[in-house]
């Protein structure tokens, strides 16, 4: 696992960078995409990047979760935060986003189609992810398996209370219910790129970087996958008892080594 500790705007061009560089060598790439506020910087600079000249013509997508049972109109199902905020800004092909259907009459037939439809595309190359306080990746929540696949999972009170920012400040209208890629999904994806920022991550962070491999923090796992990059502000990285020592490898990093 790389962690590296810059400002947010450092931390959002780098994160551009390593999708730049997949779409680039691979124009066919599988991206996974991400929605809260942690991904918006990054989007907002490979929105830049596609104005630029960078083309996601021929790259398909895959989102990691989805409310259950939220209006297809309504702006914060995730389907349409992630029109809004990337695929509509950019050349991505109709169809080529694909998420999980909370609208679904069988949520576990759909939840079983969806990890097939990732299958079938051949996986997904770079899965951006946030983090929540904590410790859940997409909505696996703590307690959640570090075997699990596409599934239904109850929210927490946590969690819907640190999403009732965007639904006005009230929690209760924040869905009980979602469908979410598992751990086991998402670390199947070829490689993982976390961003947290502000102090209200620091924890999660200490324990996604330093703590034990454990259930009850499941971004953990991503201390198991083999090409993993965690990109953290300064307060975000408040806890890390090793953060000079981060700070260091990153800043010798030989030039030729990407992230």
């Amino acid at each position: 696992m790389e962690v590296v500790i810059a400002p947010p705007g450092e931390l959002a061009r780098l994160a551009a960078d390593a999708v730049e560089g997949l779409v680039r060598a691979n124009p066919e790439a599988v991206l996974g995409l991400a929605t809260g506020s942690s991904p918006l910087a990054v989007y907002d600079e490979l929105v830049r990047r596609h104005e630029a000249g960078l083309s996601f013509a021929r790259a398909r997508a895959f989102m990691l979760d989805e409310y259950v049972g939220l209006p297809a109109d309504h702006p914060e199902r995730y389907r349409n935060v992630i029109d809004k905020e990337f695929a509509s800004r950019v050349d991505l092909a109709p169809g080529a986003v694909q998420g999980p259907d909370g609208l679904a009459a069988d949520l576990p037939a759909a939840c079983a189609a969806y990890e097939q439809a990732i299958a079938d595309a051949g996986g997904v190359d770079l899965q951006i992810l946030g983090i929540g306080t904590d410790g859940h990746i997409a909505f696996n929540e703590p307690g959640s398996s570090l075997a699990s696949r596409t599934r239904i999972k109850t929210l927490t009170k946590q969690t819907r209370e640190d999403n009732a920012r965007f639904f006005g400040g009230s929690v209760d209208d924040v869905p009980r219910h979602c469908l979410t890629q598992g751990l086991a999904t998402i670390m199947s994806a070829r490689h993982l790129v976390l961003l947290a920022s502000g102090r209200t991550k620091a924890e999660a962070v200490h324990q996604l970087v330093e703590g034990p491999v454990s259930a009850m923090w499941p971004a953990t796992i991503m201390q198991l996958h083999p090409h993993a990059t965690v990109l953290v502000d300064d307060a975000a990285a408040s806890r890390l008892q090793l953060a000079d020592y981060y700070r260091q490898t990153y800043a010798e990093k030989p030039d030729w080594q990407g992230l």
